[in-house]
């Protein structure tokens, strides 16, 4: 693997770490592909931080890297509506980080129907019936549906919660309307930031996740080979195998013995 590719790209959450801790080998591996003078870049869907954030915490594990390395689906969102919605009024389905940038990229937030102009759904481990209601009604108002993120659910220290997909699901079966753009994998949005970045012949780089939805179908959507890790969420019988990965790998550190 590590003299057929140049770059690699690398899921942050139940590839690189699960809840707080790191996954075994997972900074050896990439300390020492960017000793091989590799080019890595880390994405995520998950918007309970901030890119600051994120680089501290893989900082304090000891990995080799630098902040303009890591993406996530709010930075992609973000620049997205700045250049579209800009003052535009919103209400979203997320934590309070994830609304703090969102109004600091330039949009008014309100939990009133009536005004709400855009819907944007993510994780939100403080859902309730009351925040549902009032996408509902934003969305029966006329407000456009767009999502941070499509994950089902997302990998914590013991197991998963429910994820964006999730509330998706529920907020089209109850307004019959359909989510419209995902800023996350395996959207366009997001891998052309990755490809940005990386400027790199797309045959040479690796893309390296453990959800077969977002991760493997980002890579099989735009010619990448990609590596499925055991490392992050259950794989159930969903309809998906059609999504194949390029190898399958117990973790990131088989990435130095392939």
């Amino acid at each position: 693997m590590i003299n057929k590719y140049d770059s690699y790209i690398f899921d942050l959450d139940g590839t690189v770490y699960r809840g707080d801790d790191i996954i075994p080998g997972a900074e050896i591996t990439i300390n020492s592909l960017k000793e091989s003078g590799k080019k890595i870049i880390f994405i995520s869907n998950k918007t309970t931080g901030t890119i600051n954030e994120y680089y501290t915490f893989l900082k304090s594990f000891g990995l080799n890297i630098e902040e303009s390395e890591i993406l996530n689906s709010t930075y992609v969102l973000k620049n997205y509506l700045k250049e579209n919605y800009l003052h535009s009024t919103f209400y979203a389905i997320g934590e309070e980080i994830f609304i703090k940038e969102i109004a600091e990229a330039g949009l008014n937030y309100s939990e009133d129907p009536a005004k709400i102009e855009l819907l944007l759904v993510t994780l939100d481990r403080t859902l309730n019936y009351k925040k549902l209601e009032t996408a509902a009604n934003a969305l029966e108002n006329g407000a456009r549906f767009f999502a941070a993120n499509i994950d089902d659910t997302c990998p914590v220290t013991g197991g998963e919660v429910l994820d964006a997909g999730s509330t998706i699901s529920a907020l089209e079966k109850r307004t019959h309307r359909k989510l419209e753009l995902n800023f996350g994998k395996p959207s366009k949005f997001m891998m052309d930031e990755v490809m940005k970045r990386l400027s790199s012949d797309k045959s040479k780089t690796l893309l390296i996740g453990d959800r077969l939805e977002t991760d493997i179908a980002m890579g099989n959507k735009f010619g990448i080979d990609t590596a499925l890790v055991s490392t992050g969420v259950k794989h159930y019988s969903n309809g998906n195998s059609e999504i194949k990965p390029t190898y399958y790998l117990n973790s990131v550190a088989d990435i130095l013995k392939k």
